[in-house]
């Protein structure tokens, strides 16, 4: 069954247009957990334009309180900060994106032949916090690439699903980008890899990418999931979500 981490970073952004306390990213986590969902997930940027660290260390301790069972995923390009941070923290989960801290939105996987070496150190020190590590993987890695993921020591992969979402009026382009994560996923497993996915996965095109897509063991969902709960609050979008999986 594909597990619901969802991503609280389009709440944080949304508060941080006041100095005021609401919404509230811990509040609004209580209820997707009470929903249903099985993980929280926050990409925290050096600027602090949304996920804040002070937001990072309530998670943790509301997770632990209240909810020991609910997995907790923190995202970020491996900065000495970052790595600190989850160190201290010590979440279920550390995804690592190669990401420029002026980006808007992580959109690339890791080139995992140039970056081995880094990859490899920091997924070691990583799991010596305890953390089980991803890493963002592009959709046509195919098995020459999940080759050079698994020899880093990561435990799993996740696949971006950005130009699977981008294809949204493009039923041909949605096919291909399918086809590509498919060969990559399959490889993943082949190499004792577990499988998340995530950017721009909607109520629409999750069941589509779920049938074809096998074995996938997580996806991480923020805007998507922000923009229905606006229309339907976030328990019913949770709840929405996780039937598209077929939980």
């Amino acid at each position: 069954m594909t597990r619901l981490s969802v991503n609280l970073n389009a709440v944080a952004q949304l508060r941080n247009r006041r100095d005021l306390p609401w919404p509230s990213v811990t509040g609004i986590a209580k209820l997707v957990i009470e929903a249903g969902a099985a993980g929280i997930t926050v990409h925290p940027r050096p600027d602090e334009r949304h996920i804040r660290r002070t937001d990072v260390f309530d998670l943790s301790a509301l997770l632990a309180a209240d909810h020991p069972g609910i997995e907790f995923n923190i995202e970020g390009y491996p900065t000495d900060q970052f790595l600190e941070l989850v160190e201290t923290v010590r979440p279920h989960q550390a995804t690592l994106v190669p990401d420029d801290p002026s980006q808007s939105t992580s959109d690339h996987g890791w080139d995992f032949a140039a970056h081995s070496d880094f990859l490899s150190a920091v997924t070691a020190r990583l799991k010596g916090a305890g953390a089980r590590v991803s890493l963002f993987c592009d959709p046509d890695a195919g098995v020459e690439g999940i080759a050079r993921a698994q020899k880093t020591g990561a435990d799993r992969i996740e696949l971006y699903t950005g130009p699977y979402g981008a294809c949204y009026a493009d039923s041909a382009g949605a096919a291909h980008q399918l086809a590509l994560m498919a060969e990559t996923a399959d490889a993943a497993r082949a190499a004792g890899l577990g499988i998340n996915a995530g950017h721009d996965l909607t109520v629409s095109n999750l069941p589509a990418f779920i049938a074809r897509v096998a074995g996938v063991d997580e996806v991480s969902i923020g805007h998507g999931i922000t923009a229905d709960a606006l229309l339907m609050g976030f328990p019913e979008a949770v709840r929405r979500y996780n039937a598209a999986l077929g939980s």
